[in-house]
C-alpha cells in the first residue's frame, strides 16, 4: 500500500513538473498573447498552487519565474527523494 501512495505522489509529482515545463514553453512560443491561448491557462491553473507557495519562500515575492524556477526545483528534489525511499522500500 506504502508503494502505491509513493508511486501515486511521484506520478502527481511529475505531472505538475512536466505542466511547469509547459507553461515555460508556451510563455517562450506565445510571448504577450499567453493570456489569450487555452492550454496556457491550463497549465497556469494547474501550477498555480505550487507557484503561490514557492512564491512565500522568495524574500520580496516580486518574481513569477523565480517562483517558477524554486517551484519546479522543489518539485524535482520531492520527486527524487520519493524515489530513494521507494528503492530503499523494495
Amino acid at each position: 500500500m506504502l508503494l502505491f501512495l509513493i508511486g501515486a505522489a511521484r506520478a502527481i509529482i511529475e505531472m505538475l513538473g512536466f505542466s511547469l515545463l509547459g507553461l515555460a514553453a508556451m510563455t517562450l512560443l506565445a510571448g504577450e498573447r499567453r493570456q489569450e491561448n487555452p492550454i496556457y491557462r491550463l497549465f497556469e491553473l494547474i501550477t498555480r498552487a505550487p507557484r503561490r507557495l514557492a512564491g512565500y519562500l522568495i524574500p520580496g515575492r516580486e518574481s513569477p519565474r523565480l517562483a517558477g524556477c524554486l517551484c519546479f526545483g522543489l518539485l524535482f528534489a520531492v520527486w527524487i527523494l520519493l524515489a530513494a525511499w521507494r528503492l530503499a522500500l523494495t
